[in-house]
């Protein structure tokens, strides 16, 4: 029984340190879907709105555990990774410019269901991106 104790946790710690050192191919994640709407996904979200590259690029630098993984605002698209606090699980976000509308699409990584978090961080950003005018 105690050996199978520690297997449990070993695995548990196995399973976790790869959710976070996993790398994050950008030829994968730094991608657009074909059509981009206003819509909530089981395992993310996606917008289209009036807005400015460089000016959301700015609010989503500023948000906590997010860092680019590929693009810029010279390209007109980005993609970061925002890590959730506790158990660093990995949620991909790319933001396009598309004439005067960003293309947003927000995903998770592993599982099925983000349970609205990705929405939840965007509709955040675009309620600062509107606050800043």
């Amino acid at each position: 029984m105690k050996l199978l104790a520690v297997l449990l946790v070993v695995l548990i710690a196995a399973a976790l340190a790869f959710v976070r050192l996993a790398p994050s191919d950008p030829a994968r994640w730094h991608q657009m879907p074909d059509s981009v709407t206003d819509r909530d996904l089981e395992g993310g979200a996606m917008r289209r709105v009036e807005g400015n590259l460089a000016a959301l690029d700015t609010i989503i630098r500023d948000t906590a555990r997010t860092r680019v993984l590929a693009g810029s605002v010279d390209q007109g698209m980005i993609t970061y990774v925002t890590r959730s606090r506790v158990f660093g699980f990995p949620d991909y976000t790319t933001v396009r410019q598309s004439d005067d509308m960003l293309e947003i699409y927000g995903r998770l990584r592993f599982g099925k269901s983000d349970l609205g978090v990705n929405a939840a961080r965007i509709e955040r950003w675009l309620d600062r991106l509107g606050q800043a005018g």
